[in-house]
């Protein structure tokens, strides 16, 4: 089995390779380790949805790149991405035959697969993920990687020993705004780091929404997974049609419920946490307390480190979710397309953002692809979603609970604290073990 080496990721040799190397994935020549003839790739989805027809989008168009199969629990979203493909492939003279399925195990069977991407609920992360890589298939998983602390560690050890290749689909590590803001923080250009204003939203809420007619062609029993049972509402997987053809108009609302998924402050908190660590030189620790908004005088939800920075969940500029880095000397502000900074000085001289629809960011998924070819880590890893995702879900236990936790993040354990630890993971359904 081919071996991964991993990069070390040091922040600082990570930002000189991010800064300057995206431009050229496409076009590497020479990449080392990969197997398939003529560094061609074969991918193929799991989960068919709003997300993965942006990330079909991004891949699709990468050079070597040749999307093969798709599976999802819904048959109409199945014959579309089938059709999209066909379509796609068709307009530059090329015949192919697209596979789908219904059932996951049945598409990590296929031995000419060598990468998948997943973008299926958060519920079904992990299970999945870790069938993947027992598969032989690298992956690229979207966020936040995982629904549990837990799941989050067991992912890690199933890529590492079967020597896979995992990115977490977190773009904005590949966004030049945020790689020049994160390194102008670790350079020092506003001193030493005091707090940082991460604007996320809120945590999930209990299912509320009434029972509708399922769909014929939707496998909910398949869809739930490990989850308990639940009824069917069309918010959790919303409708398309096919002719006329109509994408759905929002997004899947199993985000914003407990039983489901983390809220915003796992759906945000997955991007604008995950910057905050990466500037706070934390992807390998994280918080030691942990305060829910609303205890005593606390008015936001507030994350402590060890040095002493102080993190909280707070709006620095109106609705708009990103980052404020406060330091000594100065304060940077940065967001999808918008930088902004105390001194002029610190401000890019040029635009530094990609253009066009921020889901089909074409540099973070050439890094996924140049990671397959490689063996080297991508630039967000499996170990780097890890503790991120903790991050948020650490929020998560911290609101259910109404009261502070203290965190190991050196043994990833809650100090003396049995009921926190009780959400380290969750209960799945009968059938189903991680």
């Amino acid at each position: 089995m081919t071996e991964i080496r991993s990069n070390g990721v040091s922040r600082r040799s990570f930002l000189r390779t991010s800064m300057f190397g995206v431009a050229g994935l496409l076009v590497l020549p020479g990449l080392r380790g990969f197997s398939a003839q003529n560094n061609k790739v074969n991918l193929a989805f799991i989960g068919l949805g709003r997300q993965a027809m942006y990330l079909l989008n991004g891949f699709i168009n990468i050079e070597g790149v040749q999307v093969v199969a798709g599976c999802d629990v819904y048959g109409i979203k199945r014959l579309r991405f089938q059709q999209r493909v066909i379509d796609f492939y068709k307009k530059s003279g090329k015949k192919v035959n697209i596979k789908t399925y219904e059932h996951y195990s049945d598409l990590l069977s296929q031995p000419d697969i060598d990468a998948v991407v997943i973008a299926v609920p958060d519920h079904w992360h992990a299970l999945i993920a870790i069938e993947a890589v027992k598969a032989g298939k690298d992956v690229y998983l979207e966020k936040p990687m995982t629904f549990t602390i837990l799941e989050g560690q067991r992912l890690i050890e199933a890529v590492r020993a079967n020597n896979r290749v995992l990115a977490v689909g977190s773009q904005q590590r590949s966004d030049p705004n945020f790689q020049y803001a994160v390194k102008l923080v670790q350079d020092g250009k506003i001193g030493k780091i005091q707090k940082v204003n991460a604007y996320v939203g809120g945590p999930p809420t209990p299912y509320d929404l009434p029972e509708e007619a399922l769909p014929y062609d939707l496998n909910w029993d398949l869809w739930l997974g490990p989850n308990p049972y639940i009824h069917f509402n069309s918010q959790l997987n919303p409708p398309i049609t096919l002719n006329p053809p109509k994408d759905e108009e929002f997004w899947g609302g199993w985000r914003w419920y407990k039983e489901t998924g983390g809220g915003f402050t796992t759906d945000w908190g997955a991007h604008m946490f995950d910057i905050a660590q990466w500037g706070l030189g934390m992807d390998k620790s994280g918080p030691v307390e942990i305060i829910p908004a609303g205890y005593k005088d606390t008015k936001f939800l507030t994350f402590r480190y060890n040095d002493g920075v102080i993190m909280t969940e707070e709006k620095f500029n109106g609705d708009l979710k990103g980052v404020k880095f406060w330091g000594s000397d100065g304060w940077i502000e940065v967001a999808r397309g918008f930088f902004n900074a105390s001194k002029d000085s610190l401000k890019p001289q040029k635009k530094t953002s990609e253009t066009g629809d921020y889901e089909t960011k074409a540099s973070h998924h050439a890094n996924f692809i140049d990671a397959v070819r490689s063996r080297l880590d991508p630039v967000a890893s499996v170990e780097i979603g890890h503790r991120s995702c903790t991050v948020c879900n650490l929020g998560n236990i911290a609101y259910e609970l109404n009261r502070p936790v203290k965190w190991d993040p050196e043994k990833e354990s809650f100090f003396n604290d049995p009921e926190a630890s009780k959400f380290l993971h969750r209960i799945y359904r009968e059938g189903y073990s991680l």
